[in-house]
């Protein structure tokens, strides 16, 4: 399944997509109405929008929804840094020693964070250091702890596409991360959760940024340093992971800090994997109703 939320005639319902419709889970009166609830549910949960899907005939065309984030607030935005080798030289030529890591470099987005797939995102007023990054994520169908990586992939309920937006001289300027990952629609993400099953291999997939159309990111998901299972293993040893968590793999070379290529107002950002579909995203100034005093 494609798991997805969305808007139509004024209602947020979850569904799954098929094709150029979304099957809505609404015909379903066991079903939640939310995606999260829908994962906390776990198995009962998916077999039973796995029946509903084989047997509806009732669909909704995308062209009449607003695709929103699957998640509208995920429980936890987990993120990897410096996990691509070409994205490790990137970062040497401009300067930075730093070695391979032998431990996933970890850090968070806030949950605000989150837009939609096909959402504005703004470029903040504080700053003229705003920058993309694509990344595989992969999203948390089960409450877990200290599980070994050859039963990862039983945790996993699906994947995604996540731009991991960051800001980087907030980003530098800290000891940690999290503040200039973390601002507010810098985390657009979907189109929708797609579940193991409709994957080859979740370590195979080839992934493009482009901005405006020019391509800026070409790179495989077999490229990664610490895999997705290796990450599940990692970071549940130290704390419990939920349904609906995100963890956002990291990001290959050809980010544009390198050559000081910074987003800003009108561009679009198109970030694709195969498999998975495409998230794309224009720049906005920041309004000034994000003014709230």
């Amino acid at each position: 399944m494609r798991l997805t939320t969305y808007s139509f005639n004024g209602k947020e319902g979850i569904g799954s997509i098929s094709g150029e419709a979304i099957i809505p889970f609404a015909q379903d009166s066991s079903l939640p109405n939310n995606m999260l609830s829908f994962l906390e549910g776990g198995p009962n949960s998916l077999e039973a929008a796995e029946n509903l899907c084989s047997l509806s005939k009732d669909r909704i065309s995308i062209a009449e929804v607003n695709l929103k984030a699957p998640i509208t607030r995920p429980p936890k935005i987990i993120a990897i840094g410096l996990n691509y080798s070409d994205h490790l030289d990137e970062v040497r030529a401009a300067g930075r020693e730093i070695e391979t890591p032998v431990v996933p470099m970890i850090f968070n987005k806030q949950s605000l964070s989150v837009v939609g797939p096909f959402d504005d995102v703004h470029d903040p007023k504080v700053s003229e250091m705003l920058d993309f990054e694509g990344e595989l994520t992969f999203v948390i169908g089960k409450r877990c702890r200290h599980v070994p990586k050859e039963k990862a992939h039983e945790v996993i309920v699906g994947y995604t596409i996540a731009n991991d937006l960051s800001v980087r001289d907030w980003q530098f300027r800290h000891p940690t991360f999290t503040i200039g990952k973390s601002f507010d629609t810098h985390c657009p993400f979907g189109p929708a959760i797609v579940t193991p099953d409709e994957i080859s291999d979740p370590h195979n997939l080839d992934l493009t940024t482009k901005v405006n159309g020019e391509q800026r990111q070409f790179s495989n998901t077999k490229h990664l340093i610490f895999n997705c299972f290796d990450l599940v293993e990692h970071l549940s040893t130290a704390f419990t992971l939920e349904p609906g968590d995100l963890v956002l793999t990291g990001t290959p070379g050809g980010v544009g800090v390198v050559e000081g290529k910074f987003l800003k107002q009108g561009d679009v950002i198109k970030i694709s994997i195969a498999e998975l579909g495409y998230i794309e995203n224009k720049v906005i100034d920041e309004p000034d109703t994000t003014v709230m005093v």
